[in-house]
Parts: C-alpha cells; sequence; structure tokens
C-alpha cells in the first residue's frame, strides 16, 4: 500500500506509477493507489474495486489497452473512497448500467460519510498532513459514490458468463468489508484484508477497527490455497501458493499478538489505557508486509482497549477534564512562564526525548497561543516528530499539528 499526502503532486506520482499486470488468463490486476482486479468474460467484464476517483480515469485507458468489454459487474471490497469510487470512468458510452455489489452495511457507511461530510473532510484533510481548514480541497476526494444495486449478508455467489464469484463479508479494516475468490481462474482478490504492509488496524481517527475478525479472515482466505492474490494495495502474488500463505499466515499471527497482549494487559487491573500503551511488548517482525509503513502497532493496541473498555482514558482527572486552555495554563505557571517551558522542550528536543517535548510544547501553545518564538518552539518539535516517524499516519499527523501551530493555532 502507498498511502501518501493526497497533493497534486503525488497524484501526479500515482498516474506515473499505474501498473496493469494480467495475472491470470484474462484477469487483470491495476495498482494506483488502491489496486482494481478486471476479469474478462463472456458476458463482460467484472470489476473488483474501482480505485481513487482521481486516478480511475487513467487505470480505466490503461485497462482498455487490454480489452474493450463493457463493464457487467462491479464489486466493492468496502466502501473507502479509494475502492468505490471511480466507477464512472470505466462505463462505456453505450453500455447497459452496471450491477454494482457490496455488503449491505456499504449503504450505512455511505449514509455515515453524508451525515459527517465536514468532520470526515476534516480528519482526511489531516490524515493526509493539512489542517481542517484544508477540508474538500485535497484532490480525489470527491463524494458521492455510486451506490450497489445488489447487497448481501454473509456470502454471496455470483455467475457472471462462465466465471464463479465467491463473496465472503469479514470486519477488518471496515465492517463492510468483502473478499472474494474465482476458483476458475485461481485468484483471490482480498480487498484492504491484505495491504502489503502492517494492517491498518489502528487509524487513531476513524471509526472501530477489527483485528481479531481480521486474523480470522486471513486464516480463511489461507484456507482457500488460493494462487494468485490481488491485495487492496500493493503488487499482487502471481501463482505462488506458497508465498501467499506465508504472507497470510504471519499477518494472521501479528494481529493476534497484538489483540492477546493488549487483553491481557486489561484483565490485570484495567489500569489507564497509557500505561497498557507504553508498557506493552509489540512484535517486531521482519517480513517486508509487516513493516509499519502506514499504521502501528501502538494504535492497534488503543483500537483494541477502545473496542473492550469505555472512553474514559483510565486518569481519574481525565474523567471531567478541565478545558485543555485552562489547564495549559496552570501548567505554565507552575512552571515558573512559558519561557521556562520552552527551554524545557527544546532541551527535550535536542536529547530527542520527543513524546516528552510534545506534550510540553502543547502546553506551551494552548496557554499563549499568540507568542511568536511559542509557534516558532511548536513548529519546530513537531517537525522533528514528523520526521522521526516511520508510520506515514503518524508522520503526517504530526505535520498537521505543526501546520496548526504556525498559525498559532492549537490542534483541533
Amino acid at each position: 500500500m502507498s498511502h501518501a499526502s493526497m497533493d497534486a503532486f503525488a497524484l501526479d506520482a500515482f498516474i506515473e506509477s499505474i501498473d496493469c499486470t494480467t495475472v491470470a488468463d484474462g484477469v487483470h490486476h491495476c495498482t494506483a493507489f488502491s489496486g482494481v482486479t478486471a476479469f474478462e468474460t463472456e458476458a463482460g467484464l467484472v470489476l473488483v474495486d474501482t480505485g481513487l476517483r482521481a486516478v480511475a480515469g487513467e487505470i480505466a485507458r490503461m485497462l482498455r489497452e487490454k480489452t474493450d468489454a463493457p463493464i457487467h459487474t462491479a464489486i466493492y471490497t468496502h466502501g473507502h473512497m479509494d475502492h468505490a469510487f471511480g466507477l464512472e470512468a470505466y462505463l462505456k458510452d453505450d453500455q447497459e448500467p452496471p450491477t454494482v455489489i457490496g455488503h449491505e452495511a456499504i449503504e450505512d457507511r455511505f449514509d455515515r460519510y453524508e451525515l459527517t461530510a465536514g468532520h470526515n473532510d476534516s480528519i482526511n484533510s489531516r490524515q493526509f498532513g493539512g489542517t481542517a481548514e484544508d477540508d474538500g480541497q485535497q484532490p480525489g476526494f470527491g463524494w458521492p459514490a455510486q451506490p450497489p444495486t445488489t447487497t448481501y449478508e454473509d456470502a454471496l455467489t455470483v455467475e457472471v458468463g462462465e466465471l464463479t464469484f465467491e463473496l465472503q463479508h469479514g470486519r477488518g479494516e471496515t465492517d463492510d468489508h468483502t473478499w472474494l475468490y474465482c476458483p476458475e481462474r485461481d485468484v483471490v482478490c482480498s480487498g484492504d484484508f491484505v495491504i502489503t504492509v502492517a494492517p491498518n488496524a489502528g487509524n487513531p481517527q476513524k471509526v472501530q477497527r477489527y483485528p481479531t475478525e481480521w486474523a480470522e479472515e486471513l486464516r480463511k482466505i489461507l484456507a482457500v490455497e488460493p494462487g494468485t492474490l490481488c491485495p487492496g494495495h500493493g503488487e499482487p502474488i502471481v501463482d505462488d501458493p506458497d508465498a501467499i500463505a506465508t504472507q497470510l499466515r504471519t499477518g494472521a499471527e501479528y494481529l493476534d499478538t497484538i489483540v492477546d497482549r493488549t487483553i491481557e494487559l486489561l484483565n490485570d487491573g484495567a489500569p489507564p489505557h497509557v500505561d497498557i500503551v507504553t508498557e506493552i511488548e509489540l512484535p517486531e517482525p521482519d517480513e517486508p508486509w509487516l513493516q509499519e509503513v502506514y499504521d502501528t502497532g501502538e494504535f492497534i493496541v488503543r483500537n483494541v482497549i477502545r473496542r473492550y473498555g469505555g472512553w474514559w482514558s483510565g486518569r481519574p482527572s481525565e474523567l471531567k477534564p478541565a478545558p485543555r486552555g485552562d489547564l495549559a495554563a496552570e501548567i505554565v505557571r507552575l512552571a515558573g512562564g512559558v519561557d521556562r517551558v520552552l527551554d524545557r522542550v527544546e532541551t527535550l528536543t535536542a536529547e530527542d526525548e520527543l513524546r516528552r517535548a510534545c506534550h510540553l510544547a502543547d502546553f506551551a501553545l494552548e496557554a499563549t497561543p499568540n507568542n511568536e518564538q511559542v509557534r516558532t518552539v511548536v513548529v519546530d518539535v513537531y517537525e522533528r516528530r514528523a520526521e522521526r516517524a516511520d508510520d506515514l499516519m503518524s508522520k503526517n499527523i504530526y505535520a498537521s499539528a505543526g501546520a496548526y501551530a504556525s498559525e498559532g493555532r492549537r490542534f483541533r
């Protein structure tokens, strides 16, 4: 998976990197930010996902170099914008409307996106390094998607032409996820159950993820023993069942390990969340497909805590907390003034103790948002934090915090 900042430069890079590979007889997998798989059948094309709207036109152009058949059916693996928002680009002018299939929960997802459009625009902008005021200005974030004409609950078998598509629902990154197997071509399309880096099971700004069920679905895919796997993000694994099995098995083990260790600590007296997050021993896999490039194990831990616990952090003062500005002013006052806080921030930053430095930087900015020196120091610490971050999600949120600080605004 190659999630990156959604500016025009990044989109140009995605378009330039589009690769459309024939992975089996009449099966083509195109990668550009997310994957699109096309199955040729006697009745027309079956598309699995449609890609980000901003790059779907170029994917469609490359796909049309391989086949000019109309789109008979489109199957959404889930309702995220980089999987379900590009269908229109593939449709021929004179063709009949295609059948569009998705899990029944996808309709609730689209309704939620409409209900919380401003919220989603803001968090997507921050997730890709901007601020809430950038909402709606990131290329490719357009709404809406074409809704399904057919939905299902648990499983669905679809026959198109001479091919069979066995759809299976499971919860993982989302609650509306579908993976499918085409037995005639021995191809699995996994959606984001497989993204060729560590699972995106802990996004700090998004709704609940399901790492336990995610691991279960990876084992269900493993039981199919597919020869070729087309992932939601990244390159396909073609005609190599052993490599596929290894990737699926280790992915399930990675998730199970994090869940089991988190629950063990929860059961040990339900300590404050931050204690669990900082004390847990996280797996450190060597496999390239489990590197924490986008999400991180620390965030997955928090998602497990959120699922099994309440919203309260477990710290008594945070049950009914004081306003952020009031608390920051008290901390700065106790420290002897904002200059002393800034001195400590700079010392901690120089010592590469960035976690503590960021806490104090937040207090300084929230207490004195109009202080130019404070802005400069806070921008510096968050720029350094972004540089040090290994996972892209953290990197972009820290970059967003720096953008807020440069304007003298606390992160919101």
